[in-house]
């Protein structure tokens, strides 16, 4: 009985840790090609984010935030491959400061935290499918308004010089700017993150 469990351990340890992998590896591709920051202006449109949200609530919290790690760290390296405007917020080499670090690292890990918590409360009282869209929702959100508010927070004149714009008329121009991707980002998190969990379920 025993040895039963300890086998059934192993390959449950074995499977999770090729998934971890499996996700790494699609969250490093799409952060080092065009499909995970889609250049839109001053701003990028993230997918990136889904297989970290999809990745939480598929393996848990500590890993949803290695991915997070993951998704920061390929930040920080596009950062100095391809340099943009954007590039100053994700890099202390760029900007000579280290709150750089918190918009890039920080918002990213607890994208592969928040959703797994937020889908195990919802489904307690909610049905499975709208807690996934739900749980997708609020995960890109994360991502985007924690990054945002960083950046305001660390680097206000920096943004508002980006924007070509007056720190008086920043958060305005924020929210008009910033309004639509992150709306698109979401819907397109709630639908993948529905579709995707469903299907893993019912095979894992």
């Amino acid at each position: 009985m025993n040895n039963f469990l300890s086998n059934n351990n192993q390959k449950n340890f074995t499977s999770n840790l090729v998934k971890l992998a499996l996700f790494a590896g699609i969250i490093f591709i799409l952060g080092v090609t065009p499909f995970g920051f889609i250049p839109l202006g001053v701003f990028k449109i993230v997918t990136i984010h889904i297989p970290v949200i999809i990745g939480s609530i598929i393996l848990g919290p500590k890993k949803g935030a290695f991915l997070g790690f993951i998704f920061g760290l390929t930040s920080f390296i596009m950062a100095h491959l391809q340099p943009s405007v954007t590039s100053y917020f994700f890099s202390p080499i760029i900007s000579g400061n280290l709150f750089s670090l918190i918009v890039c690292f920080v918002p990213r890990i607890l994208v592969g935290v928040i959703p797994y918590f937020v889908f195990k409360l919802l489904k307690k009282c909610i049905n499975i499918n709208v807690s996934l869209i739900l749980s997708g929702l609020i995960g890109s959100l994360v991502n985007t308004v924690l990054v945002l508010s960083f950046i305001y927070i660390f680097f206000a004149e920096k943004y508002a010089e980006a924007l070509n714009t007056t720190l008086d008329n920043l958060i305005i121009v924020i929210f008009t700017s910033v309004g639509l991707n992150a709306t698109l980002e979401a819907l397109a998190s709630s639908i993948l993150v529905l579709t995707i969990c469903k299907a893993m379920f019912k095979i894992i």
